[in-house]
């Protein structure tokens, strides 16, 4: 079992922290209310001094509609405590990431211009916190062994059955709220199973997490990007210099540890970028004895819906989203996306492949996409 040394639970003084999110406007449903778990969540928001509605029945109503005026700001300072419903309990393959997905939460309550749940969820872009977590967590085990990703493929296989908690939110960006990652932790820590809890995030509010028995086996990865994309166009989260210290506490807590360069981008000078950026991740490294660490390398891509979505949401941004910059290709299920060109998407693969293995010798790239 992994404890954290006291080192790794003193905090980086010299850093700025950031602002835990206090959303406005919290609904909640009976269901939730009828779980320890959201009564829970109703006594922190309270306490943040959010405003707390009670809803009569179990469907979420009065969201922002999108033609009323600061519907995006309203909807992202919206928090829905509710329950996940059977159909939302049956877990979907996430290729290339890991085994299975699994939701705490839905929703975000980052500011990230090329969000890609734009592109994933539909409906205002409200946070939704699932109240019933004994049921989400007890339904996990008919999954084990069942993947195709790593409990399949010889070169993951010692990772068991992954399970991906932060497909569809930044768990750790609301986990001041819901408390929902810590019970996960500690379920995963003493489930006497071949398995493994993943998530990533873009925040660095780690510390409650450092003491827990996570017993190796928590992935934690932390979302990062180029300086000047992060402070740009990632509003609302952590500074880049931030994650990258939280990093280093968890590693050196014993938690298995992953940097998500996400999403690479083509900008002017994006060598000399990214190279800041592994630079700053090997050196917060530096103290840890040899650290689990993996690195997953995703290219930006969009498609038609998340641009129209995100245009509207973001309308000053200066993000590129040029269809006739990008090459067009079709998804599995037929839709269409736009991503970086062959050659430069060679190039930088390449480049990326051989500066990690620079810089960060003891990681291992999971994949390139």
């Amino acid at each position: 079992m992994q404890i954290a040394t006291a080192e790794a639970l003193r905090p980086t003084p010299s850093l700025p922290r950031h602002r835990l999110w206090v959303p406005r406007n919290v609904i909640v449903t009976p269901a939730a209310l009828e779980h320890a778990h959201g009564r829970a969540m109703v006594e922190r928001v309270a306490a943040l001094g959010s405003q707390v509605t009670r809803l009569k029945s179990n469907r979420i109503m009065g969201l922002p509609r999108p033609e009323e005026p600061r519907a995006y700001a309203n909807a992202k300072s919206t928090l829905a405590i509710t329950v996940a419903s059977p159909a939302k309990r049956r877990l979907q393959p996430i290729p290339p990431s890991a085994d299975w997905r699994f939701d705490l939460a839905e929703g975000c309550p980052a500011h990230c211009q090329y969000c890609y749940l734009a592109g994933s969820l539909s409906g205002p872009p409200i946070t939704r916190a699932y109240a019933n977590i004994e049921e989400i967590l007890g339904g996990l085990g008919e999954y084990v062994g069942r993947g195709a990703v790593t409990s399949r493929q010889a070169e993951r296989a010692h990772e068991g059955t992954t399970f991906e908690a932060s497909c569809y939110t930044d768990p750790l960006g609301i986990e001041h709220i819901t408390g929902s990652l810590a019970e996960a932790i500690r379920y995963f820590g003493a489930w006497d199973a071949d398995v493994q809890l993943r998530w990533t995030t873009k925040y660095d509010g780690v510390d409650p997490l450092l003491p827990l028995p996570h017993g190796g086996k928590t992935r934690v990865r932390f979302s990062v990007n180029a300086e000047a994309v992060a402070r740009k166009i990632e509003g609302g989260t952590a500074p880049l210099a931030s994650r990258l210290a939280a990093m280093g506490r968890m590693a050196r807590a014993g938690y298995p540890v992953g940097l998500t360069i996400a999403p690479i981008m083509a900008i002017e000078g994006w060598r000399e970028a990214y190279t800041a950026l592994l630079d700053g991740a090997a050196a917060e490294l530096a103290g840890t004895t040899t650290p689990d660490l993996t690195v997953e390398l995703i290219t930006h891509r969009f498609t038609p819906s998340s641009k129209e979505v995100l245009t509207g949401w973001y309308p000053g941004s200066s993000l590129e989203m040029d269809e006739a910059a990008r090459t067009r290709k079709l998804t599995k299920f037929g839709s269409v996306k736009y991503v970086y060109p062959k050659e430069t998407m060679r190039e930088m693969r390449g480049w990326f492949e051989r500066a990690v293995a620079d810089r960060l010798p003891a990681a291992r790239v999971l994949y390139w996409t």
